[in-house]
């Protein structure tokens, strides 16, 4: 099975792509860069097909577009706003006008997505079902998997990956935290009783590839552990982890004060279920947010 990845050096790109070349799959990376060699293709993400040769993506077999510049780094201004949308939303459609040009046509795109789909939620659970909330970030999250409706509309099997916060001491947002907490100066965010969806790098990556080989599977699923966990309760767990106290508080005018709208990043709350995965059968080796936190920390191999 021949995959072409994007993003193959970020934090999941990268453990997907070693976790599928350990089992034998034929894993192509898109590039920026000139292509260094046989398993990479060049490619350019703000060109309206991908700036992709003729044929690149003949025959392949699935595309995983992971692309998008991360959120948090750095406030919000119009023009980083412009620059999270034009890196998720135009490498999107870049990505499937390539797909739909191909003589073979990849019959499956895995493509990511955020459960900044639902806004805040507050202490509300929600499913797939939900309807996509307000605010910047469901918004950009609307129109990045409305960019994939080409490709669904032309018969190629489309997932859309709702992530969560994707939990590694190899990247990502729990290496910021190690530090601090480990130096016995954690604490929760604001009152801690906003929720965050979570997810280990581990279950991600095998949650991917499962909806890589269920030929049956299509549309939004939320990536996320089934026991979403409040601020204050990652805080206490990833203080026993470290076995170092956590008493701490950063109120949250402060947080908004520092870092502008990205703090909502940090102190809305979305608790998000991820119903379609277990109803298709799906099994998490890390659902709840204690032995999950240890085995992000240990940074256990994503197989």
């Amino acid at each position: 099975m021949r995959i072409a990845i994007t993003a193959s050096t970020g934090l999941i790109g990268g453990a997907l792509s070693q976790s599928l070349s350990a089992d034998g799959f034929e894993v192509l990376r898109l590039v920026r860069r000139p292509s260094s060699g046989r398993g990479e293709i060049q490619w350019d993400p703000t060109a309206p097909s991908g700036a992709l040769s003729p044929g690149a993506l003949d025959g392949i077999d699935a595309v995983v577009h992971l692309s998008g510049a991360p959120l948090a780094n750095g406030r919000w201004t119009p023009a980083r706003k412009q620059e999270l949308r034009a890196s998720r939303i135009d490498s999107t459609r870049a990505l499937v006008t390539a797909m739909l040009a191909a003589a073979q046509r990849p019959p499956v795109l895995i493509a990511g997505s955020a459960i900044g789909w639902y806004g805040d939620t507050g202490n509300r659970p929600v499913d797939e079902t939900a309807p996509a909330g307000s605010g910047f970030l469901a918004t950009l999250v609307r129109d990045w998997e409305a960019a994939t409706s080409p490709a669904r509309e032309a018969g190629i099997r489309v997932a859309n990956l709702r992530s969560g916060i994707v939990l590694s001491s190899r990247g990502g947002m729990l290496p910021r935290l190690l530090l601090p907490f480990r130096l016995g100066l954690g604490g929760k965010f604001g009152t801690g009783t906003q929720y965050l969806s979570w997810i280990t790098l581990s279950d991600h990556i095998r949650a991917v590839r499962f909806l890589l080989e269920r030929r049956d599977l299509s549309g939004p699923f939320n990536l996320t552990a089934p026991e979403p966990a409040t601020n204050a309760e990652l805080t206490r767990a990833l203080a026993a982890t470290l076995h170092r106290p956590a008493f701490l508080q950063v109120p949250a005018g402060a947080l908004r004060l520092a870092l502008g709208e990205v703090s909502t990043e940090l102190l809305g709350s979305c608790r998000a279920l991820p119903a379609r995965l277990q109803q298709a059968g799906f099994s998490f080796r890390h659902p709840t947010i204690g032995p999950a936190l240890a085995a992000a920390a240990a940074d256990k191999p994503a197989r």
